[in-house]
């Protein structure tokens, strides 16, 4: 067992190291749409990885209450942030899967190190990451895949895989500012960004996983069964054409009126009320 020691004790505990040819990480939080999650969790239930380690909660987190079922205290609940790994059968490749259920705050910075570190004992070649790419496109439209890099020379992958390039971006949270630091470590690394729909930012969205997750299995050399994550592309696909006729049949109930009921008395009425515009600003970003 391989461990890493911080102030408050142990961080890290992993139980093996990859002997594998190339090895690469995808590390992953919670984000807009969850996008990340979803295909770090997918990825880890249809390989079949296995747990390898895990980063100690007590440093990052402080749980502030606790569960109680039918009147019996439950014991604290951490976040968990462990680590998963797969390798091929030649041990050509190995993937280390690290899920992290909740960004830490304000100590996002240090468990970024501390998943840099573990990725360095494991022998990590690579760091991945994956987000969503807020944008103004329909929930029916294909799901463009977004890519961003460590250097300029590895934006030249992207070209053999219809990733887009979109120049000047922000990436937020945990699953941008890792890339940031392996940067700084020396450690090649990219980043994933699946679209998603601007007026739906609370919502999951498996298609925007299953457009990343596609580009990142070519990407790496793998082949993954996508037949579940399909289904629930298109089960919220249907869920968002519901909530958009919703949202489409409101807006018409409170900003249009009949033309046989509105006042034929002659009376003028006041123009341009104030109210009336401001609800009619939607789908800010």
């Amino acid at each position: 067992m391989r461990e890493r020691k911080g102030q408050k004790g142990v961080l890290i505990s992993l139980t093996e190291t990859p002997q594998v040819d190339t090895c690469v990480m995808l590390a992953s939080w919670p984000g807009i749409g969850n996008v990340s999650l979803i295909l770090a969790r997918y990825l880890k239930e249809k390989l079949g990885a296995r747990e390898i380690g895990e980063i100690d909660p007590v440093h990052f987190f402080e749980p502030v209450g606790v569960m109680v079922r039918e009147n019996v205290v439950e014991e604290p609940r951490f976040p968990e942030s462990k680590f998963y790994y797969w390798e091929k059968e030649d041990k050509s490749l190995g993937i280390v899967l690290f899920i992290g259920e909740e960004q830490p705050r304000p100590r996002g910075y240090e468990m970024v190190e501390t998943v840099l570190d573990a990725a360095e004992q494991l022998g990590v070649s690579r760091v991945f990451s994956c987000a969503a790419a807020v944008t103004k496109i329909h929930y029916s439209e294909e799901t463009k895949v977004w890519g961003v890099a460590t250097r300029t020379e590895l934006l030249e992958e992207f070209s053999r895989y219809k990733v887009v390039l979109r120049g000047t971006l922000r990436i937020a949270g945990l699953n941008g500012l890792i890339l940031g630091r392996a940067k700084e470590r020396g450690i090649d690394g990219l980043c994933l960004l699946g679209e998603v729909p601007g007026f739906a930012t609370q919502m999951i969205h498996p298609k925007a996983a299953l457009a990343v997750l596609s580009v990142l299995a070519e990407m790496i050399g793998i082949e993954v069964d996508t037949e579940e994550l399909e289904g629930l592309s298109r089960q919220s696909e249907l869920e968002m054409d519901v909530i958009s006729k919703q949202a489409t049949a409101a807006y018409i109930d409170q900003f249009t009126e009949p033309i046989w009921e509105q006042d034929q008395g002659g009376e003028e009425e006041e123009e341009g009320d104030d109210d009336d515009e401001e609800g009619q600003d939607f789908g800010r970003n």
